[in-house]
């Protein structure tokens, strides 16, 4: 897929996403922040890095309120070219970012330590491979980040097979949605259950 059928997919999902009605993405976001508390993958976790979402993206509000039991919660907040990791205290106000993005104001910290980090999409493949909003940050983040757990987060109606990719798109370990939890095997060989 050349790179304008891949903004043109890009733009056409996002229109998409955008047109939901607010009490969906609500309904759904309940959902994803549900089965994620039920994930064994997030099970004594100590330092999880989340989102603030934007209004047409998966509300991780409930979880960033109320994280498992001594986890420390870290939000991104994007610096120059990329992505840098902010701890988070449940209350704490959000800002404004150069993005519009939400982002946490902050000291910035250097962390190698993350057991997982929920990463959000305009839409996921069925294998676990994202399509973001084209700015790169997640994908030069993730690498940064090699024993973390990577949990993408979306409407199921997000979940589609004609994803553009490309090689250095991070896959995620697990897609979360309001209907399903797709996980990749075991065995690491690269299938999905």
């Amino acid at each position: 897929m050349s790179d304008s059928e891949k903004r043109a997919r890009r733009r056409e999902l996002l229109a998409a996403r955008r047109s939901l009605p607010a009490v969906d993405v609500g309904a759904a976001s309940r959902r994803v922040v549900a089965h994620l508390r039920g994930l064994p993958e997030l099970t004594g976790v100590r330092t999880l890095l989340l989102y603030a979402a934007d209004p047409d993206e998966i509300d991780l509000a409930a979880l960033l309120d109320d994280p498992p039991p001594g986890c420390r919660v870290l939000l991104p907040r994007v610096e120059a070219d990329g992505i840098v990791t902010v701890p988070y205290v449940a209350g704490e106000p959000l800002v404004t970012g150069r993005l519009g993005v939400r982002e946490p104001a902050g000291a910035a910290e250097r962390v190698i330590d993350v057991d997982a980090v929920v990463v959000p999409g305009v839409a996921f493949s069925p294998t676990g491979r994202r399509l973001g909003r084209g700015g790169g940050f997640y994908d030069r983040l993730l690498p940064g980040l090699p024993d973390a757990v990577r949990i993408g987060v979306c409407s199921e109606a997000f979940v589609v097979e004609d994803l553009p990719v490309e090689p250095h798109d991070v896959p995620m370990h697990l897609v979360v949605t309001d209907a399903s939890v797709r996980r990749r095997d075991a065995d690491g060989r690269g299938g999905w259950a």
